[in-house]
C-alpha cells in the first residue's frame, strides 16, 4: 500500500530494521533524516525507505561498517570498485514493495 508518510514502527516492520537501529542510522548518515511531526514523531517517506533498503543491503548482507557504507554512498569510494564487488539484486523499490506484500499476505493468514 502506497502511503505519504509512515511512521518508525511501519517502517521497521516493512524493512526489518528495529527502530533504535534506524534512529542510530540517522545519527551516522546525513540523508537519512526523516521529518518529525508537531508530535514530534518521526515520518518517513518512500525515498527514505529505498535509502534505509540500501543501507540494510551494504552493512547487514554486505558486511560494511556503518564508515564503510557511509563512504559509499556520499560516493567517496569510486562507483566501479562498489559495482564490481555487488552481485544482481533487486532495486531497493521492489524490495520495499515486496516486503510490504509479504506483511499484507502474513496479516490476512493470521485472519484466516
Amino acid at each position: 500500500m502506497k502511503k505519504l508518510y509512515y511512521s518508525i514502527g511501519e517502517v521497521s516492520e516493512i524493512t526489518a530494521i528495529e527502530p533504535h537501529v534506524l534512529r542510530y542510522w540517522e545519527t551516522v548518515f546525513k540523508d537519512l533524516s526523516p521529518r518529525k511531526n508537531k508530535a514530534g514523531n518521526r515520518t518517513y517517506k518512500e525515498d527514505d525507505i529505498t535509502f534505509i533498503l540500501k543501507l540494510k543491503h551494504l552493512i547487514q548482507e554486505k558486511k560494511y561498517s556503518t564508515a564503510g557504507a557511509k563512504k559509499i554512498v556520499e560516493g567517496e569510494e569510486s562507483a566501479e570498485s562498489v559495482s564490481s564487488r555487488e552481485e544482481k539484486r533487486l532495486p531497493a523499490e521492489v524490495e520495499k514493495d515486496m516486503s510490504e506484500v509479504k506483511i499484507f499476505l502474513n496479516k490476512l493468514l493470521e485472519k484466516l
